[in-house]
């Protein structure tokens, strides 16, 4: 949720300005341009990066950040090493990965927790190519579970040969990321995730060391200092400028500095404190909610405490004989007392085929069905795992979810109990 002072805010700046597309010099071009300026400034300052070895792309959100590392890192002969519960803005990196001959390695996670096992990761981690580029990615708070992984890993890793993608779009919404600790290569992260306007904007926090090691696959308007037609040459521009495809969102990007702001007005502590008591709160309720036959109503995927964990809750629901409720049908009834819940496996499949016990097998023989090559609808997938569930349901505690959303919820809760 946005706050009313953003709008307010952004609207004063719109209404009392006129801004151009920086892609020029005139002066509302430079007025626009200045704003952008401010906008990194402001983001790195929050994130305590220093800007002489970080600097800000902006993307139109977290995957489109993921997608630019992916497109053009240096994979020949390397490895590409993540865990099982990447959201699939990671997991499609593979792709470029596979395409250019990179060994790809899942590290998976264990229940009950899903937690990754320390041993497995150092194994793994041991195994960089030398002489290659190995890149590992995972995120700093799963976006199904709600596990936050140790940050200690990006300084492990990158001792032993990895540049590291720490997808913080979970995490920095209610934590604080200090880029003056921690020293990751890629950074995506996802505005409307922190502060609910505007949406249609992320970034990519790069380091510069890592940043010119990558190689951009094309080139768009804005992204060079000359390309030439009939020459057939083109010269990329230096830093950001280089990988941000077209006119910028200038009119949004603004809009960043305020909400930042908002959130600093609060104080991480507090947001962090705050979403914790409340997640709390909820876990003890959901566990202890039992049906008269003494089934529980709920199966927590994740940490049922709030060690190293962040806000979000995923469950699934089970009637009085213990089988499973469809989380469809949860999100319907959801629906009718004006609840909002996100279901299904949240572009998560890796955590969502641990927490629901689908096997490789299952899926091998799944996908190797005749007519599922091209095309696999989710009815057609629910078919082959043979009526288990295919997804469960996310209740999200955030900066401003307060005692009566969650009081709200556990009274449809426990309507669900026989």
């Amino acid at each position: 949720m946005y706050a009313e002072s953003q709008l307010l805010q952004h609207q004063k700046l719109l209404t009392e300005n006129v801004f151009g597309n920086p892609h020029s010099l005139n002066p509302t071009s430079i007025a626009a341009t200045r704003q952008v300026d401010e906008t990194r400034e402001t983001i790195l300052k929050f994130f305590h990066a220093d800007p002489n070895e970080y600097l800000v792309i902006f993307t139109s959100n977290a995957s489109s950040a993921l997608k630019l590392v992916g497109e053009s890192y240096p994979f020949p002969g390397g490895r590409y090493l993540l865990t099982f519960d990447n959201h699939n803005s990671v997991n499609g990196i593979r792709e470029f990965a596979h395409a250019r001959g990179a060994e790809v390695t899942y590290i998976p996670i264990a229940l009950p927790e899903m937690r990754v096992v320390d041993s497995m990761l150092d194994e793994q981690l041991a195994n960089s190519n030398p002489g290659a580029n190995n890149l590992f990615a995972y995120p700093a708070q799963s976006n199904f579970s709600s596990v936050q992984h140790p940050l200690d890993w990006i300084g492990k890793a990158q001792a032993r040969g990895w540049d590291v993608i720490l997808d913080a779009a979970a995490f920095v919404p209610t934590n604080q990321l200090d880029l003056s600790m921690v020293k990751p290569d890629f950074v995506p992260i996802s505005f409307y995730k922190m502060f609910g306007y505007p949406t249609g904007l992320g970034a990519l926090i790069a380091r510069k060391s890592a940043l010119a090691r990558l190689h951009r696959p094309w080139f768009a308007g804005g992204t060079i200092t000359v390309a030439s037609v009939q020459g057939g040459k083109y010269y990329l521009a230096d830093g950001a400028p280089a990988f941000e495809d077209g006119t910028l969102d200038y009119l949004n990007i603004p809009a960043i500095v305020i909400g930042l702001k908002h959130i600093e007005s609060i104080g991480y502590e507090v947001i962090h404190q705050r979403v914790l008591s409340l997640t709390g709160w909820l876990l003890d309720n959901l566990t202890a909610m039992k049906h008269k036959t003494g089934k529980p109503l709920v199966r927590v995927f994740g940490p049922t405490t709030t060690q190293a964990r962040g806000g979000a809750v995923t469950v699934n629901f089970y009637n009085e004989n213990g089988n499973a409720i469809d989380h469809r049908y949860i999100e319907s009834e959801a629906n009718k007392v004006n609840i909002s819940l996100r279901t299904g496996c949240f572009c998560n499949p890796g955590a969502g085929e641990i927490a629901l016990g689908i096997s490789r097998v299952e899926l091998d023989v799944c996908f190797t069905q005749p007519g599922h090559a091209q095309r696999l609808s989710l009815d057609d997938f629910r078919l082959c795992i043979d009526g288990k569930s295919s997804g469960a349901v996310r209740i999200s505690v955030g900066m401003v979810t307060n005692f009566n959303d969650v009081q709200g919820f556990l009274q449809f809760a426990r309507g669900l109990l026989k």
